[in-house]
């Protein structure tokens, strides 16, 4: 369905409300963000992400409510690679623990706002163009296959930080951080902080990975209001479980393999949508329908599987050498006399 003007404005403006209201939050007291804390922000996400679901369920239908889970699961999902490269980051550029909680805040907005022009674009060209399902959908099906080769044990690496080395060379950096400041002053110089480096490259990572992610929405929803708010959402909360599973993410060993099914999945869906667009199924042979609602179970009962085989499978590893260090502890002499 199309939403009315007032819809995106009320919703962007409640969107609005809630950054400005998290900065500030998050400017008044820098400090090392706890796994509690996060796990609490993480929760209150989670839970607007929810709620605004079952608005849009009450209201605007049940297929759009299902299409927003939907996209909000899959990009959540999704967007857990993103973590990898966000701790390679942090780590690179040594940003303080205190300050990590509003970089990554700013990183994301600025990844929200570029991601929203990507989202229009892409709608336009859907709409305009049937034949784009099928580039979609074939790349999500090249995706999906070569992270299913590439596998649980290799992390995804930091794109190419070009952009990064031109900015630092553009602009005048100092060589050390002001707090959280974005700018500073070196001998009365006005200068930029390592900061903003940091913040633009976490940006640009987001968007690079939204490659894969990007296209599988579009598989779910051709709605560019949906589209947007499941991103909003999704990237919202994910700077809070940067800081709740930075310590699980080795843990989650097959989670490649169960994104993979869940790309070539959509990019199967996108690529049956085009065919339907081609009308196909009027002129040669029928192509079957792919509702949301067994889109969304699917992609749900996958993830759920994998992570719960990967959190068994890290238990078992963790477990064999504890078991096999008992195994050659020496016998006491009281123990042999038993």
């Amino acid at each position: 369905m199309n939403f009315p003007v007032w819809v995106w404005i009320a919703t962007l403006a409640a969107l609005a409300v809630l950054i400005v209201g998290d900065l500030v939050f998050v400017g008044r007291r820098p400090h090392a963000v706890g796994v509690r804390e996060a796990s609490l922000w993480v929760a209150g996400y989670v839970a607007l992400a929810a709620v605004f679901g079952a608005i849009l369920f009450v209201f605007a239908g049940p297929t759009s409510g299902a299409e927003f889970f939907a996209g909000y699961v899959t990009e959540y999902s999704l967007s857990v690679d993103n973590l990898f490269v966000f701790v390679i980051i942090m780590s690179r550029f040594a940003v303080p623990k205190e300050h990590q909680h509003r970089v990554l805040f700013i990183g994301i907005v600025l990844s929200l706002v570029l991601r929203g022009v990507c989202i229009a674009a892409g709608v336009a060209a859907l709409s305009a163009f049937n034949w784009v399902f099928y580039i979609f959908g074939a790349f999500l099906i090249y995706t999906a296959i070569k992270v299913a080769r590439d596998g649980a044990g290799d992390e995804p690496e930091e794109p190419d930080n070009a952009i990064t080395r031109a900015l630092q060379r553009v602009l005048p950096t100092s060589d050390s951080y002001d707090g959280g400041k974005l700018t500073t002053r070196v001998d009365g110089r006005r200068m930029f902080t390592p900061m903003i480096v940091v913040v633009t490259a976490l940006g640009l990572a987001n968007v690079i990975f939204a490659l894969d992610s990007m296209p599988a929405i579009f598989g779910l929803t051709k709605d560019g209001f949906i589209i947007f708010t499941a991103n909003a959402f999704a990237l919202m909360g994910l700077r809070q479980l940067y800081f709740v599973i930075g310590g699980l993410l080795d843990r989650l060993v097959y989670l490649s393999y169960g994104l993979a099914v869940v790309l070539g999945f959509i990019g199967l869906k996108l690529i049956v949508e085009a065919l339907h667009g081609s009308h196909i199924d009027e002129i040669r042979f029928a192509v079957p329908d792919i509702g949301i609602a067994a889109s969304l179970g699917f992609i749900v009962l996958t993830l759920a599987v994998t992570t719960v085989a990967s959190l068994l499978r890290s238990r078992s590893v963790a477990k064999a050498p504890a078991e096999a260090t008992e195994a050659l502890e020496p016998v006491h002499s009281g123990d042999r006399n038993a």
